[in-house]
């Protein structure tokens, strides 16, 4: 026989504050996406859509080619930014967008830290290189801070 729990629950309170979302543009990020804004709209919450662009290794590459390359990454965001701000009412959902340059682990760990996310959602690695360094999605999980959500 198990105690009972201590404490009142508070109604209406139940499920997610925040749904936090990772895009990076490819096909498993659009699903995890459409996946974390129907979670947002059936659950009342707030939908939070990370896009992390990596800095490119400059000094690799041909003058000139990193500062274009930058430029390319800065409007793709706009882009993102502009496609989903604008169809946010038809969504249902409240939504902000973030764009940062860093490594995408750090900068879902420290979005998810400072919104106080409920629930972390990716796509699945389309990478093999996730076999050696492993995949976001497992080090988000192996971090232990929230739920995450793992789209295929």
């Amino acid at each position: 026989m198990t105690a009972p729990i201590e404490g009142k629950f508070e109604l209406g309170t139940d499920g997610p504050n925040v749904v936090l979302v990772g895009l990076d543009g490819s096909r498993t990020s659009w699903r995890a996406t459409a996946w974390a804004v129907g979670l947002a709209r059936r659950q009342g919450s707030k939908l939070v859509v990370v896009h992390v662009h990596k800095p490119s290794a400059s000094g690799s590459l041909a003058p000139g080619l990193a500062g274009a390359m930058s430029t390319v990454a800065t409007e793709v965001a706009e882009e993102l930014e502009h496609y989903l701000v604008s169809r946010a009412d038809e969504l249902g959902v409240p939504l902000r967008f973030i764009s940062v340059v860093g490594d995408p682990w750090t900068e879902l760990t420290r979005a998810a830290d400072e919104l106080r996310a409920d629930i972390v959602v990716v796509g699945a690695s389309e990478s093999a290189g996730h076999r050696i360094i492993g995949s976001l999605a497992g080090r988000l999980v192996r971090a232990g801070r929230w739920p995450v959500s793992v789209v295929p």
